[in-house]
């Protein structure tokens, strides 16, 4: 179902095969030091295969009503360009199910957009994100290694395999395999996978994540500016991790955020924020949170029809 943009094949695939906390801490609130990850690679991770295959694979996992599937993927290609799949019916859950279902493909990420018609069965709708791995199999057994649970495991889907994992905090993610592989071009900007953990769970999701991913903690800061998620004059522990799988930035909190914040589950770089603002809102998006300045540049939240909420920022 996955093609490479040159090609993007005619899309009736693409729906079934892709289916398948919250507020700022001060300094004295956060964890007890950084997580126990070494510089290089753990000796899990050595022992583990990496299983990722690139950003440009990872999908945003958007779920709206039927009736607001149309409205939104239009909304979003106005406001980030790209091209959409068709949309049609499939059954992309491993038990009985419809869903009207579209992939999106823009130059800032990639989205699988569902809107069920029957009952959703759990646990679908809680995963945030589906990534593209090399072997399932291997993918399910290196999780696991690492210490995350599979709430749904490894079933078929017309082209491929999917499987739902969970890790310590909560954070529910999509691994899935395609029978022949995609072909895509590398996104103009990588978006942040926005998760938001306890300082309870914090170094122990990260250290697994890591270990997972064969990623790199790139920076772990006790005392970012708390403004970039809803409390300004406040500071909050941001760990940010780079892996095969893209981009995540670690939001270390005491549960007490201020909407939209905690509801937004990427964030995208772009490259003027306040046009991508314009275009947005001209395209029937609100702005939910106003642009923030801070060290790390301008950001702000929006909400699209159908309500899924996303974080923009400056950059690349």
């Amino acid at each position: 179902m996955f093609t490479s943009l040159q090609r993007f094949r005619p899309l009736a695939a693409f729906g079934a095969a892709l289916l398948i906390g919250l507020a700022p801490v001060t300094a004295a609130f956060a964890d007890n030091g950084p997580p126990e990850v070494p510089s290089g690679k753990s000796a899990l991770a050595a022992r583990m295969p990496d299983v990722s295959v690139g950003a440009q694979y990872d999908t945003t996992h958007v779920y709206v009503a039927s009736a607001d599937l149309d409205a939104f993927v239009t909304s979003f290609l106005a406001t980030f360009g790209g091209k959409a799949s068709p949309r049609a019916v499939f059954t992309v859950t491993p038990t009985p199910s419809k869903t009207a279902s579209q992939y999106v493909q823009t130059p800032v990420g990639m989205l699988s957009v569902f809107g069920f018609e029957t009952p959703i069965p759990y646990p679908f709708g809680n995963e945030r994100t589906g990534y593209l791995v090399t072997n399932i199999d291997q993918a399910v057994k290196a999780a696991r290694a690492a210490g995350a649970d599979v709430l749904v495991d490894s079933f078929d889907d017309p082209i491929g395999k999917d499987a739902i994992i969970q890790w310590p905090g909560g954070l529910t993610m999509q691994l899935y395999w395609h029978t022949k592989a995609p072909n895509y071009a590398p996104l103009h900007s990588v978006p942040d996978n926005r998760v938001y953990v306890s300082r309870y769970e914090a170094n122990n999701f990260v250290r697994r994540w890591v270990h997972f991913s064969h990623g790199k903690v790139v920076s772990d800061n006790p005392r970012a500016d708390a403004g970039v998620i809803g409390r300004p004059g406040e500071t909050i522990r941001e760990i940010r991790i780079n892996s095969g799988f893209g981009r995540m930035v670690v939001f270390v909190t005491d549960g007490k955020l201020p909407f939209p914040f905690g509801r937004e589950t990427t964030g995208y770089a772009v490259d003027d924020l306040a046009q991508t603002l314009e275009r947005a809102q001209a395209a029937g998006a609100k702005v939910v949170s106003q642009p923030y300045s801070s060290e790390a540049g301008k950001s702000a939240v929006l909400e699209f029809p159908g309500g899924y909420i996303a974080e923009v920022h400056d950059g690349q």
